[in-house]
């Protein structure tokens, strides 16, 4: 596909960026605002030789994503507040499991059934710790339509390459937002397939990692026999009640994460040369911050702004060198401070940690953050 300007809704610019990574599975079950995620879907795979299937609940769109991933299809599911906590026990699966798949979480006011309609900030913290156990995980974040396309191929870029769940968090915001987008030309996008076994069939350990701690992956289908489970397990993929192999599976599941970071991480800066505030935020809430830092700029006042793209992991070495330089962060999100938790464990000692906080079901505006930074000067 050539490089074309289109009028793009957020979740629609998911689904495109999707197919462009290669995406030819989608499990769902509709729910707002992450529903036409799973319409758009349910139209274009079929045009492209892929296949949609809606599941009966969350739960059973987890675990079809899993299943559909195991024999080499690039898979996706989408959902919003209480689906995405349905999904977590399969999210964990997928984990300990090492399949790689895609979850979009279009995030909407909570806690339970909440706001259906309105934008929240509200899993954070549950992308990260949803699951149980000690467990890898990489959470993306746009801020844009067009961010949306590009971060979407990123997670599937990285899902593929590390074998782990990628989560996606946007929220109502972006994902009913419409936008002129230019989207590139396809044939100049990298896209990242899983590493296949080069061992002759009967050789082959399914969990055996390469240098990068990461296993070739063959689907089935094509030959490897393998045992796939949710139980602590050996290279061979059988189940292990060793203490010293639950150890070193644990230990390498989030090594292959942690001894990556450099690569994962992704973040946006914006004016921090010469800040001394800095208005740190994610998704929505980071074209508000901009907003923000523009309007207090023209007045001669020094403020920066820095958004987490990549949320999980987070990039703490390079905020912590920049609270060595400023006198505030202020953190601002829509729930009552999730991203502040991280910031205080990261700078608490080297600048002032401020909050600009909203679980109205409303944006943050950008005169509600500017009133948080005079009160501060």
């Amino acid at each position: 596909m050539k490089s074309k300007e289109l009028l793009m809704q957020g979740n629609e610019a998911c689904v495109e960026g999707a197919i462009v990574a290669g995406m030819r599975f989608f499990a769902g079950y509709p729910i707002t605002p992450s529903t036409e995620i799973a319409e758009i879907s349910s139209e274009r795979l079929p045009q492209i030789g892929g296949k949609f299937i809606q599941m009966e609940d969350e739960i059973a769109s987890m675990a079809a994503t899993i299943g559909a991933s195991l024999t080499g299809l690039k898979s996706m599911t989408a959902t919003s507040g209480p689906g995405f906590s349905l999904k977590q026990e399969n999210i964990g699966y997928a984990a300990i499991a090492e399949v790689p798949c895609v979850i979009v979480n279009v995030q909407r006011g909570g806690p339970s059934t909440g706001l259906p309609t309105s934008p929240a900030q509200g899993e954070i913290m549950q992308s990260r710790w949803g699951t149980h156990g000690d467990h890898p995980i990489i959470v993306l974040s746009p801020s844009s339509v067009r961010e949306t396309f590009d971060v979407t191929i990123k997670a599937f870029n990285l899902s593929e390459k590390y074998r782990v769940p990628v989560i996606i968090l946007t929220d109502e915001i972006i994902g009913h937002m419409r936008e002129k987008v230019v989207l590139p030309d396809t044939s100049k996008i990298e896209i990242i397939n899983r590493k296949k076994p080069e061992v002759k069939k009967k050789e082959y350990l399914p969990f055996k990692p390469d240098e990068n701690l990461v296993p070739p992956m063959a689907n089935y289908g094509e030959g490897y026999r393998f045992h796939v489970t949710g139980l602590i397990h050996d290279e061979t993929g059988f189940p292990s009640g060793s203490p010293k192999v639950a150890d070193k599976l644990t230990r390498r599941l989030c090594a292959k994460i942690e001894d990556n970071k450099d690569d994962i991480i992704e973040w946006e800066e914006k004016n921090t040369e010469d800040a001394d505030i800095i208005i740190l935020s994610v998704g929505s809430i980071a074209r508000t911050s901009n907003e923000a830092m523009k309007m207090m700029r023209e007045k001669g006042y020094k403020v920066g702004t820095f958004r987490p793209i990549t949320v999980w992991p987070f990039p703490e070495k390079r905020l912590e060198e920049l609270s060595k330089k400023v006198k505030t962060i202020i953190v601002a999100e829509m729930n009552l401070g999730q991203l502040s938790y991280e910031v205080e464990r990261i700078c608490k000692c080297n600048s002032k940690i401020e909050k600009v906080n909203k679980v109205s079901g409303e944006m943050i505006t950008p005169d509600e953050i500017i009133a948080k930074i005079e009160e501060v000067l």
